[in-house]
């Protein structure tokens, strides 16, 4: 009995507008919408809601916003949802209605958990071709004018106090330690065999409570590459990517997100069971990112953000000094 992952994610913000634009060039798809209040879904059903800080009922943000106000998760039936409520229970903000139980986590952040809604699917992803293993034959790997993301696939927060945050997930929705920075950040997984995490609590020198990122998970790296390339195309600000996280191994790439913070694009994450040993890091600039670009790609010119645009020649069809 455990998490699936994460099933639904509202954000409160005020400039609604931009909101929807940066969400569909991001794309996901727009089903629901009023003025004050969209809903998307990505490809597998997952919902990401956009509601105007006014709205009555949006549960009290950790921060102020834009921000994310509230995180659902899924599971598989009933009996989970039973289990799940018994352990709430004593937490405050408990609920339990339409479907839904949930409460408030030690940060603030309003934590609901539901039987997931969203689908499975099968995909066609690129193959890699290693020394070893020669997957994809006859077969050039894809290119993607966009990305078209499947599912939102983990959070990050700013904690005031890790370890107690860290333990509510632990004790209450049954989360497994992946790895850590010791007194700093905890890397967390729904169930023991998963993704490298689904939630990243993260404690700085000055703590505070915020969010950091909501991550999107696309097909493969070539996807994180011709979405963040249109997003550049589009005018988004990247704040970080493409590159690489050398602990989790997923490549990445940032942008600034007006519903908060930060959204990412990332694949090729690692794929861990239970008998996978948690390890320690000391943070620091080459354990975040094996290699990252700084300001993004320009979707133009293909080239480093601000770099010279190709020409067009080989690249030693130059002259001769």
């Amino acid at each position: 009995m455990s998490v699936l992952g994460i099933d639904e994610i509202t954000f409160g913000a005020q400039d609604i507008a931009r909101c929807r634009q940066f969400f569909l060039d991001w794309g996901l798809t727009l089903v629901e919408e009023t003025p004050t209040r969209l809903l998307y879904e990505s490809l597998n059903g997952c919902r990401v809601i956009v509601a105007h800080s006014d709205t009555p009922g949006l549960p009290a943000g950790v921060e102020a916003d834009p921000t994310l106000r509230e995180v659902v998760w899924g599971v598989e039936g009933e009996a989970d949802l039973a289990h799940y409520s018994a352990a709430m229970q004593q937490w405050p903000g408990f609920v339990q209605q339409e479907g839904r139980i949930g409460c408030t986590d030690p940060c603030g952040l309003a934590v609901r958990v539901q039987v997931s809604r969203k689908k499975t699917l099968e995909l066609d992803c690129a193959q890699s071709n290693t020394w070893s293993d020669r997957n994809r034959v006859n077969q050039p790997s894809p290119a993607y004018d966009r990305a078209r993301p499947i599912e939102v696939g983990h959070v990050v927060f700013f904690v005031k106090e890790l370890e107690k945050v860290s333990q509510f997930y632990q004790d209450v929705l049954g989360f497994v330690v992946s790895d850590r920075y010791p007194g700093r950040g905890h890397f967390l997984r729904c169930a023991p065999r998963g993704g490298h995490h689904d939630l990243f609590l993260l404690q700085l020198p000055e703590a505070r409570n915020g969010l950091n990122h909501v991550a999107f998970t696309v097909r493969d790296v070539h996807e994180v590459f011709g979405g963040g390339l249109h997003m550049s195309r589009c005018g988004w600000d990247t704040e970080l990517g493409p590159g690489r996280h050398p602990i989790s191994s997923a490549i990445f790439w940032y942008f600034v997100s007006p519903a908060g913070a930060l959204v990412e694009y990332y694949a090729d994450e690692d794929e861990l069971t239970e008998h996978w040993q948690p390890r320690e890091f000391t943070p620091g600039p080459t354990v975040f990112a094996e290699w990252a670009v700084k300001g993004g790609i320009d979707g133009q010119t293909r080239r480093q953000k601000d770099a010279e645009a190709p020409s067009g020649r080989f690249m030693t069809d130059k002259p001769k000094a």
